[in-house]
């Protein structure tokens, strides 16, 4: 006499399900850890890019890791992939830096003014030193009311030879920046030369700190506002861009006027 033997543990889920729920636990897990929170929105698919630019700007020399840093070389190729992407139709470039290598700053600020799409760049918290003219390159530049700007002159890092080209190099860089920063905003060259020089108001160096509406009244940034007032500003430029016009330049604009 046969007798069958009937199997009764619990049936097992399929590898793929089980991989699955491991992921999402794992997912919740690290949105606690680096958010404080379950969830995050869900990220639905942008015409607009949003590049950050935060902490000390890094150049040839790299900084210690207590540092935290925004390094040019891996800006300028997001920068690239961003105007051949055809999906993407403009760009938002938020700003919180104390500045850092000048010509690494210059290199970002450059390629921000060369770009074909619509550009708005929105200063929060600080766009110092060599923050300003990145903060200027944009299409659009916008300022937190609380956020400020000091504008100071260049200085050198390591060994300074004390010979006369030293310092004639160091005035040729300086007007490289305060060119760009006259080019591409309302500032005129004097008042920024005189906000630059300025002694009696920083307490390590020479140069001044403008507040929000300061910025604007001398012309550096182009009005107040925040992270709402920038995404309304961009989605008009790229909405002007969609009817044939080209967003015009800051000197452009005063052209026309």
């Amino acid at each position: 006499m046969t007798t069958t033997k009937m199997d009764f543990t619990a049936e097992q889920p399929e590898p793929a399900v089980a991989d699955d729920k491991k992921k999402a636990a794992a997912s919740v897990v690290e949105t606690i850890q680096q958010l404080g929170q379950t969830s995050t929105p869900i990220h639905a698919e942008s015409n607009i890019f949003c590049m950050t630019i935060i902490g000390q700007v890094e150049g040839h020399i790299v900084l210690p890791p207590q540092n935290k840093t925004t390094k040019y070389e891996h800006l300028i190729p997001q920068l690239v992939a961003t105007e051949q992407n055809q999906k993407i139709e403009g760009i938002l470039i938020v700003l919180n830096t104390v500045g850092g290598d000048v010509e690494a700053g210059l290199a970002i600020a450059e390629m921000i003014s060369s770009l074909s799409k619509p550009t708005v760049t929105l200063v929060l918290g600080g766009g110092h030193s060599i923050g300003v003219p990145i903060a200027v390159a944009g299409n659009l530049s916008i300022i937190a009311e609380t956020a400020t700007m000091t504008i100071h002159p260049i200085r050198l890092n390591g060994l300074v030879i004390g010979v006369p080209q030293t310092f004639e190099y160091l005035d040729k860089m300086q007007e490289r920046v305060v060119r760009f920063v006259t080019s591409h905003s309302n500032v005129t060259e004097h008042t920024f030369k005189e906000l630059m020089f300025k002694t009696g108001e920083l307490t390590r160096d020479i140069g001044t700190t403008v507040i929000g509406a300061d910025a604007v009244k001398h012309g550096l940034i182009d009005r107040v506002g925040g992270l709402g007032d920038a995404l309304r500003e961009l989605n008009r430029l790229i909405d002007e861009r969609r009817n044939g016009s080209k967003p015009m330049t800051k000197v452009e604009e005063e052209a026309t006027v």
